[in-house]
């Protein structure tokens, strides 16, 4: 069973020079929960999640003894304070410097179930010999194609 029998090749991209709130938009608008960023010729750069902007929002967090009640206002005060200004910042200034693990569309099932297993990824990036982008597949699309198999 090769990746290309079970990926999706209808991608949504983004570039790093989009806005976090593009993103966002786009992420709604499609119900998905990331996206490959590429470049303008379509190579893979990385990969930005909705669990990336969820910890580039994130307050930083304070150690305040006896009153919960001011940590927990102020923190909704830093996390508000941050949307009005990060929601027009650039996706490269979210996203992580992390090794970026991709399949090819014949790679294996194997190959895809590993990257999965290991590094508890939702969605990873197909890409072909020139490191373009031709597709990704998430884990639910794994267990959709295994499941018609068994039926």
């Amino acid at each position: 069973m090769k990746v290309s029998e079970f990926m999706i090749t209808d991608v949504i991209s983004v570039t790093k020079d989009r806005s976090i709130r593009e993103l966002l938009e786009l992420l709604v608008k499609n119900k998905i929960g990331g996206v490959p960023v590429v470049d303008e010729q379509n190579r893979l750069c990385g990969m930005v999640t909705d669990g990336d902007v969820i910890r580039f929002l994130q307050p930083k967090g304070r150690t305040v003894y006896d009153m919960y009640a001011l940590v927990i206002f102020s923190e909704r005060e830093d996390l508000q304070h941050k949307l009005d200004y990060a929601v027009d910042d650039k996706i490269g200034n979210l996203m992580r410097n992390k090794p970026i693990y991709s399949v090819h569309p014949n790679d294996t099932l194997d190959a895809a179930t590993s990257i999965f297993s290991k590094h508890r990824f939702k969605k990873i990036p197909v890409i072909d010999d020139d490191n373009k982008v031709v597709g990704v597949i998430s884990r639910g699309d794994v267990i959709r194609f295994i499941s018609t198999k068994l039926i």
